[in-house]
């Protein structure tokens, strides 16, 4: 089977991002998973097993200091390199910010072809076919590469399934880094981590099982507690309508939507959201949508698979005692 490269993200702190498990099972439906890692410090060996749970058959490692200190550049570097090794017939990559430049410029690198935001992935006979959501989760469209690599770019969430585990076959490089410091006007320097959006209890938006959305209808920044409560109780990720951060409800990271993240939780729940097509946009895709609105002509219901036409401050105080009635019962 072909080698299909895998763009495994690694935090400052050593923590395997959360969309490894998708690019990993995209990579299997294609031929063999290969995760490539760029870090400042080797794996270890439980980063090593968890990697191997999550279907790497093997594990290209770029180790270098840079990693915590330059942007993009390492990843791509490590990339560049796993290409000219492992001779792949895809390589897929976050759909992240630093995972689209990083394809972007191995697209120039090697000749390659781009192919953006894909939601589902196969393939046979010597091609890779990739699907994208388009016109506001209206349609989708299906593009391929022809006479070049394909760098192929995965929305988190899109792919449910998990490849089959492996005890994985481990390389380990080494890169140098001291081409990439900050008088190179190539690489843009790392001076300072920010963890505060990673510092709540919650899941990371984008990659999460569960997302509970909130809109204009929640009326005030202090009503929006309702969304984080309810959030709370399903173990979910707290997303928002633009219309709720441009009134102030909530920080634009939690925006969902055409100028914010695109998600693909299995369960969207979405609290007094209109549903214009810029938000349906970032959303569309997940595997099962919940309304609640007091508007039954809400836009939203259009692609809702359940959907409650009532009062947001009357079914979801309800909602959230059930949860907990239904929590108590089961300790």
């Amino acid at each position: 089977m072909s080698n299909i490269l895998a763009l495994v993200e690694i935090s400052h702190r050593g923590e395997i991002a959360a969309s490894a498990r998708g690019l990993l099972a995209a990579a299997a439906r294609l031929g063999t998973p290969v995760a490539v890692v760029a870090s400042a410090r080797p794996l270890t060996d439980d980063d090593v097993a968890r990697l191997g749970q999550l279907g790497a058959v093997r594990i290209h490692s770029a180790v270098t200091a840079a990693a915590d200190t330059v942007l993009v550049t390492p990843a791509l570097e490590a990339l560049s390199g796993a290409v000219e090794l492992f001779q792949p017939a895809a390589v897929v990559v976050p759909n992240s910010v630093d995972g689209r430049e990083v394809a972007a410029r191995l697209a120039v690198r090697t000749g390659g072809g781009l192919l953006l935001d894909a939601v589902e992935l196969r393939g046979g006979q010597g091609t890779v076919a990739v699907q994208h959501s388009v016109f506001g989760g209206a349609y989708r469209v299906e593009s391929m590469v022809e006479g070049g690599l394909p760098i192929i770019t995965v929305r988190q969430g899109a792919i449910e399934d998990q490849a089959p585990p492996a005890v994985p076959e481990l390389t380990v490089i080494s890169l140098d880094g001291t081409a990439w410091d900050a008088s190179s006007a190539k690489a843009a320097v790392i001076d300072a981590f920010n963890d505060d959006a990673t510092g709540s209890a919650r899941p990371e938006l984008r990659s999460a099982a569960t997302v509970v959305s909130g809109g204009r209808g929640l009326g005030s920044a202090e009503n929006f507690v309702l969304v984080e409560q309810l959030a709370d109780a399903l173990g979910a990720a707290v997303g928002a309508s633009r219309a709720a951060v441009d009134a102030g409800y909530v920080g634009h990271a939690a925006q969902v939507g055409q100028t914010g993240v695109s998600v693909s939780p299995q369960l969207y729940i979405a609290l007094g959201i209109s549903g214009a097509i810029q938000h349906r946009a970032g959303m569309q895709t997940a595997k099962t949508i919940v309304a609640i609105n007091k508007d039954g002509d809400a836009p939203i219901f259009d692609v809702a698979d359940f959907g409650i036409v009532g009062d947001v401050f009357t079914v979801v105080p309800e909602l959230i005692e059930a949860l907990n009635a239904n929590r108590n019962v089961h300790v």
